[in-house]
């Protein structure tokens, strides 16, 4: 991707070369013709409507428990076998799919929007601020996202929430990193002086000039965390912490159905197949956003 380089126009406005129409015609012909993405985009599309679309899609009530059907394996009644407690898995793992996706979607915004806005106010302004920044960031790093997340969502206590919180508040560090490095190379740039010489008021700048330019990257980790945030959620319930039931959540059947996993496998089988097609397709699609982005890198 080439650099991008500025010359104010006659409103003493600054004009983004690389930036403008034609960079990004060209970032969506890449896209487009990377297969890679078509793939990646399918998978998101198809479980993203089958979120939407849980009611009309599920042959039964995912909360419905039939002691007398328990664990039975796939039929043409119920297509993926029954759980452990009669209750219809095809229609949990319809149903699963508005939990993880709401999770991933939720947590990987409110991460990003706290993340980037302390990223950029940091390197923007600098000083004793950015110290403090990088200071926090770097005691957040020191821990593993997961584990991070665990000791909030213990604290908040279970729920779809405090899971999104939790979720959420181990994700900025990473954002808030990214949007600094992004602020510190671009604040000092011409168009940025230029916008200034202008009369352009800070919020302007942060908004129009350095977000802009640092949107890409921003725009690539944030569709890689919705597929790690849905990989979390998933731990979370798996170990009792995450969504409570009887809510349909895919971590929570893996985690039921374990214990009867020699006798009925097809209650482990399916949720833990929808969660490994579920991150591979938003892994997928972040790693095609990167290569339009930077056919170089």
């Amino acid at each position: 991707m080439s650099a991008t380089t500025s010359v104010p126009d006659p409103s003493g406005q600054a004009v983004l070369r690389g930036r403008g129409p034609g960079f990004y015609r060209r970032w969506w012909r890449r896209l487009a013709s990377n297969r890679l993405s078509a793939v990646a985009a399918v998978i998101v599309a198809v479980v993203v409507a089958t979120a939407a679309f849980a009611p009309y899609l599920a042959p039964a009530d995912p909360t419905h428990m039939n002691f007398g059907q328990f664990l039975e394996p796939p039929s043409a009644q119920h297509i993926f076998g029954t759980d452990e407690a009669g209750r219809d898995v095809l229609s949990r793992v319809i149903y699963g799919a508005r939990v993880s996706i709401s999770v991933g979607i939720l947590a990987t915004g409110f991460g990003a929007v706290l993340g980037v806005t302390m990223g950029l106010c940091a390197g923007y302004y600098g000083g004793p601020f950015d110290a403090a920044v990088a200071w926090l960031i770097d005691v957040l790093l020191s821990f593993p996202g997961i584990l991070l997340a665990v000791l909030i969502a213990a604290v908040l206590g279970a729920g779809l929430v405090s899971i999104i919180i939790a979720i959420g508040t181990a994700s900025i560090p990473t954002f808030a990193r990214l949007a600094r490095s992004s602020a510190l190379a671009v604040r000092q740039r011409e168009y940025v002086e230029a916008g200034r010489a202008a009369g352009a008021g800070d919020l302007r700048i942060l908004l129009r000039h350095i977000l802009r330019n640092s949107f890409g990257p921003i725009l690539v980790y944030a569709t890689i965390v919705v597929g790690r945030a849905i990989l979390t959620s998933a731990a979370l319930s798996y170990i009792g912490i995450g969504v409570p039931p009887p809510t349909p959540e895919w971590g929570a059947m893996v985690s039921a159905g374990q214990t009867s996993m020699r006798v009925a496998p097809h209650a482990v089988l399916f949720p833990g197949i929808a969660i490994v097609v579920t991150v591979l397709g938003f892994n997928l699609l972040g790693d095609s956003l990167k290569d339009a982005i930077d056919p170089t890198g």
